[in-house]
């Protein structure tokens, strides 16, 4: 299974950007899927979520500004980020809890992260 993570770049704030993971391979079931962020120097965190039924979370410092979603026909989940700020600047990383056959457990894949960069 992969997860190939795309959209990210430089934009200027009050700019948006559309993030996509596309996840590949032997998938039985997507459950949630969810992306977090890393800046520099900080440790990563969640910002958004999405269960396999649509419900989602979202980080407080994001709330109103990013929406996520997910086109389970597609095995994508996005990231339309909104009203971008400076301090949104971080590498966006996407990952999703997959059963790769009804023999197995689920377990948690990553992709390889895409950089935003927010410039003021």
């Amino acid at each position: 299974v992969q997860l190939q993570a795309s959209g990210g770049g430089l934009v200027q704030a009050g700019g948006s950007l559309r993030l996509s993971c596309a996840a590949s391979g032997s998938i039985f079931g997507i459950y949630t899927m969810a992306w977090s962020r890393q800046a520099p120097g900080k440790q990563r965190e969640l910002v958004a979520a999405i269960t396999s039924g649509g419900s989602t979370n979202y980080a407080d410092s994001v709330k109103g500004r990013f929406t996520i979603s997910r086109d389970n026909a597609k095995n994508t989940v996005y990231l339309q980020m909104n009203s971008l700020k400076p301090e949104d600047t971080a590498v966006y990383y996407c990952n999703a809890d997959i059963r790769t056959s009804w023999r197995d457990r689920r377990d948690d894949y990553w992709g390889q992260g895409t950089l935003v960069t927010v410039s003021s």
